[in-house]
């Protein structure tokens, strides 16, 4: 049996909030996929705004999951790529994407369909 104290709740509680907050693991999984600048990220994720991919960028770049970086070029190039952290984040949501195949139809039939963030194929 696995035993969690009420401190580790409150820190997998605090994970799991971050990455199932709206876009959040659809711009994590763009960037495992190869995203590096915005609009490659625009590009993979269906839906989601200029305004908010921003907001959701500069809060995983907070967080320490993803790293924005200035090019010295002319015009000025930003690229974002996942973090060591980022990257460990993905490698625990693969599963949890291998378990949402396997029971596609129980979470179509219980979650209304605006609230999936989609990601381009």
């Amino acid at each position: 049996m696995l035993h969690i104290n009420e401190e580790e709740c409150r820190r997998f509680q605090s994970a799991a909030e971050l990455a199932g907050r709206k876009w959040n693991a659809a711009i994590l999984l763009a960037g495992a996929r190869g995203a590096r600048r915005f609009s490659e990220y625009q590009h993979l994720i269906n839906g989601i705004s200029d305004r908010l991919l921003s907001a959701r960028m500069k809060e995983l770049e907070g967080e320490g999951l993803v790293r924005r970086e200035v090019q010295p070029t002319t015009p000025v190039t930003i690229t974002y790529t996942l973090t060591k952290s980022g990257l460990q984040l993905i490698s625990l949501l693969h599963p949890l994407v291998n378990w949402s195949r396997e029971h596609t139809e129980e979470l179509t039939r219980n979650v209304a369909p605006t609230t999936a963030a989609p990601l381009a194929s």
